[in-house]
């Protein structure tokens, strides 16, 4: 036999050999690291123009960013290690933290375009919103199950508690301001207290209220009132509030169906503001084109379901601080892409949210992978259990 023939029944032999069995999600790894993968492509891409500017070095927001990648995956190996029972038992004191973290940054934080919104650290400065969005995730998940019944029955005990936890870090989150952190809150919020069987009443009355509320934020604040309405019509003002949106939808019309090739993008050049950031996907679609959105968006999508059926699993084996947690990330994840990619397309006002790792930015990459690698822990967690449910049952079997 040739050595060609015996290659290729290797490789067909490899092929029909069904995968060992793991107790960890494979596919959520090689989603998660496919997107840092991409975001860091696009970061190189997009960062090149504004980086030769300011520090005379193409690639120094790219160095920053491998940087903050892998202080994120040692991070998220760490955080793999800890069992659920940790975050259940430490999701109070974890948003205390928080808490005091947005003290800080108000007394003695970094301001970068009028925003108080950052810690330096010198490696890189931590952006306490971020770090607020997972530890009120995680309490909430923890007071779903301490207070379940709460929930479900009375409307001051059990529902209307978490949404006064929330109502203070919302006020520390304006104070910065920082609007969209407090949108994606609210909406993960509703989510999750939806999910836990909240009185419909209640629920839609609260979501009213919310509305009413981002509404009136909107209204109090001039230049709120004009990124809503630059977003109506950008081309009433190309050179005005509108230039930051018809610029990103220049690049979205340049990129066609397969784009103009990975750093060819013009906007990118100092055009479109913050092109390695907030609007790192309109980078992205000129270069990459409608063939690149739709596969980065799969992703994310895939990412999000993954979410889902672990957060379903959970549930089934009775782990309901996991389910809730998961769930949430979910809806975080969702939620937060559809802001940041609509924001893009012109679709929803501009927020300075960020594409989920993706864009540029230490804290949002580091806080994200930390909630996959949840994740992977309440996935493990599950599969853990029906491994220990198959040693008893074949122990049992051989007695």
């Amino acid at each position: 036999m040739s050595l060609v023939s015996k290659a290729t029944a290797r490789i067909i032999q490899w092929l029909k050999t069904p995968s060992p069995q793991v107790l960890f999600d494979r596919q959520l790894v090689w989603i998660a690291l496919g997107l840092m993968l991409i975001g860091l492509v696009m970061v190189t891409s997009a960062s090149f123009p504004v980086s030769s500017r300011l520090t005379d070095q193409p690639f120094h927001f790219m160095f920053r960013q491998a940087t903050f990648l892998a202080l994120a995956l040692v991070v998220s190996a760490i955080v793999l290690q800890l069992p659920l029972q940790r975050w259940f038992q430490y999701s109070s004191l974890l948003l205390a933290v928080s808490f005091v973290l947005l003290v800080i940054v108000l007394i003695a934080g970094k301001s970068v375009n009028g925003a108080s919104r950052w810690i330096p650290l010198g490696l890189f400065n931590l952006q306490p919103a971020e770090v607020a969005k997972l530890t009120l995730f995680i309490f909430m998940s923890g007071y779903l199950v301490r207070k379940h019944d709460e929930v479900r029955q009375t409307f001051f005990g059990g529902f209307m508690k978490p949404i006064m936890v929330f109502s203070c870090l919302a006020i520390l989150l304006l104070l910065q301001p920082d609007l969209g952190t407090v949108v994606v809150m609210l909406v993960t919020l509703f989510g999750m207290l939806f999910i836990a069987g909240a009185k419909l009443s209640q629920f839609i009355a609260l979501m009213v209220a919310g509305v009413v509320s981002v509404i009136g934020l909107i209204i109090a604040e001039p230049y709120r009132i004009r990124r809503v309405t630059s977003f109506l019509d950008p081309w009433e003002d190309p050179f005005g509030s509108g230039y930051q949106l018809t610029q990103s939808l220049m690049a979205f019309g340049r990129g066609g169906w397969f784009g103009q090739g990975l750093g060819n993008s013009i906007q990118k050049l100092e055009y479109l503001p913050e092109a390695h950031t907030d609007f790192v996907f309109a980078v992205l679609a000129e270069e990459l084109g409608f063939v690149g959105v739709v596969l980065v968006l799969l992703l994310l999508m895939w990412l999000v379901m993954k979410a889902v059926f672990i957060g379903k699993k959970a549930f089934e084996h009775e782990q309901q601080f996991g389910g809730y947690l998961a769930f949430g990330i979910g809806i975080w994840f969702a939620f937060q892409t559809l802001v940041n990619v609509g924001a893009a397309a012109g679709i929803v006002p501009t927020k300075g949210l960020t594409l989920p790792l993706i864009s540029y930015g230490g804290s949002s990459l580091i806080v994200m992978s930390v909630a996959v690698s949840i994740l992977l822990r309440i996935d493990f967690e599950c599969r853990l259990a029906d491994v220990e449910k198959e040693v008893v049952k074949n122990a049992d079997d051989q007695e």
